[in-house]
């Protein structure tokens, strides 16, 4: 494909760009920026890529849209594989950080029972060895996970991370908005349909019902469907869609700023939970459970020229950041007062298994 050609030219030449597919797309799309300066997005009355951390007291990457390329993507077939099936781990790592992932779990719900903190998703970074090129391993996301928001960002004074991110944060066109609840999490078994756990289901309800509480003073004809188990590469999660009209009264960059960071990658309430992680993770989260995606852009087709600008946010999951010899995957849970921390363990485990099939499968 030619906008591979181009997006690795522009790699070669050490410039900033971003290569994505947007969920069940036929096509994927790029932005290039014509220099290696750093741009910040304090207005988010601006177009182009953003790129946000975790800590909202970091600054958020804005790629300039210098050039936007689209080319139509041939979708393959689903197929799943045993290897798909099975798990893949981090090997002769596991027992290290599966002890240390499981004292975080514990210390969690030890603040969730002598606190007011009802939930909060402790996370882990790990390291592998990883010889392909970012591009090879985003050709493989896009094999792989076609319902997810697949991207390749890269900034040479910033980093290379890549994912497949399974939660969008919002999408606005005009006045019309919509976000999603995401929480759950179960492996994906051939022909069998997920039972959720009172666990689960409640830790589903909290996240809605912040989002809900947050957004009912913001947007008019407030709507919420019914929850749905859905299937995320070989997961399963409950979704529950919010959406409504804006206000004209509340800005967009407000409404980012009280979404984010959701109770799906941070916890309730808000302030506590990433107080408590900002003190016990004892690593920098940096762009995992961040978001990323076009604010302000307008349509990439001619047919479509005419059309209102759109800002479609995923929230960072299912990721890894690059360097020359390793990746650095990030994953984590929702902890709550009935968490069991060796089924903690397991989650993040198994949602692993999204990034190390890229690295390690075929």
């Amino acid at each position: 494909m030619k906008i591979f050609e181009q997006v690795e030219e522009h790699f070669s030449s050490k410039l900033p760009f971003v290569i994505y597919r947007k969920p069940n797309a036929a096509k994927v799309d790029a932005i290039l920026q014509k220099n290696a300066l750093v741009h910040y997005c304090k207005d988010y009355g601006v177009s182009g890529f953003i790129f946000a951390p975790f800590n909202q007291e970091h600054s958020t990457v804005l790629l300039k849209p210098d050039a936007i390329l689209s080319e139509p993507y041939k979708r393959v077939s689903e197929r799943i594989r045993k290897d798909d099936l099975e798990s893949i781990t981090f090997s002769k790592f596991s027992e290290r950080i599966r002890q240390t992932h499981i004292s975080l779990v514990d210390a969690a719900k030890e603040t969730i029972a002598s606190t007011d903190l009802k939930k909060v998703i402790v996370s882990r970074k790990v390291s592998v060895t990883n010889t392909e090129s970012p591009l090879a391993l985003f050709k493989k996301l896009l094999q792989k996970y076609h319902t997810a928001f697949c991207y390749l960002w890269y900034h040479p004074k910033v980093g290379i991370w890549l994912g497949a991110s399974p939660e969008m944060l919002l999408h606005v066109k005009g006045n019309s908005m919509t976000t999603m609840s995401l929480a759950g999490t179960q492996k994906f078994k051939p022909g069998v349909k997920p039972k959720w756990t009172t666990k689960e289901l409640e830790e589903q309800e909290l996240v809605t019902a912040y989002i809900v509480k947050t957004l009912k003073s913001k947007l008019k004809k407030l709507e919420m469907s019914s929850t749905e188990s859905v299937k995320a590469g070989m997961l399963w999660h409950l979704k529950t869609t919010i959406a409504g009209v804006l206000d004209s009264s509340n800005s967009l960059k407000q409404i980012v700023e009280d979404l984010h960071p959701t109770p799906a990658v941070c916890g309730l309430p808000k302030d506590m939970a990433q107080d408590f992680i900002l003190r016990m993770e004892n690593y920098d989260r940096k762009y995992y459970t961040g978001f990323l995606g076009e604010l302000n852009m307008e349509a990439s087709d001619v047919a479509n020229k005419n059309a209102d600008p759109k800002t479609t946010l995923y929230v960072n999951l299912r990721c890894m950041e690059l360097t020359k010899k390793e990746a650095f995957i990030y994953i984590g849970g929702g902890i709550t007062e009935a968490s069991d921390p060796e089924k903690e363990w397991q989650e993040t485990e198994d949602k692993s298994s999204t990034m190390l099939q890229v690295i390690q499968g075929n």
